[in-house]
């Protein structure tokens, strides 16, 4: 019984090696437009349209790529963003009757490494897990999110109380 194999692509009429090559690369290309479409965002983040979208609390121009935060869950997986994170601090407070899932373990919040070098390659972390140190920051809330412990940094609770005070002022 002979052997079938497969034609290489070289041995096919034009028309068939187009299709070979374009189907040989079929595989790819999920992986490819993952890469190229959230801009190195963790999956389930939407996208930061900087200078165009509207911080969901102060509706400031989200600019500075230092201190974005993004939240997203609830029944409808809304997302809401943020230009500070003393604004989502202040907005969840003012808003946990409305959406009492805030709080949830499975809601997701992202926000940007104080560290990341420009708009292109930011480092998302959970704030829920990062530490804060004092930097200027967009809304006066003056956090900043590093990913390590530095010295004078606190964690998020010790965060959370202190722009709560700040944004009663």
């Amino acid at each position: 019984m002979p052997i079938h194999t497969l034609p290489s692509v070289k041995d096919c009429n034009p028309s068939r090696r187009a299709f070979l090559i374009r189907a040989s690369a079929l595989p790819l290309l999920p992986g490819l437009l993952a890469a190229c479409g959230n801009g190195g965002q963790p999956k389930g983040m939407a996208a930061i349209h900087w200078d165009r979208d509207a911080c969901t609390h102060c509706k400031m121009a989200i600019s500075d790529h230092r201190f974005a935060v993004e939240l997203r869950g609830g029944p409808a997986d809304a997302v809401f963003k943020f230009d500070d994170i003393g604004c989502l601090i202040s907005w969840a407070k003012q808003n946990a009757a409305e959406q009492p899932w805030i709080d949830n373990a499975d809601t997701r919040m992202w926000v940007a490494s104080f560290t990341s070098p420009d708009r292109d390659n930011i480092h998302w972390l959970d704030p829920r897990k990062v530490y804060y140190i004092d930097r200027s920051s967009p809304m006066g809330y003056n956090f900043a999110a590093v990913d390590s412990t530095n010295e004078g940094a606190i964690d998020f609770e010790n965060m959370r109380q202190q722009a709560l005070v700040r944004g009663m002022k």
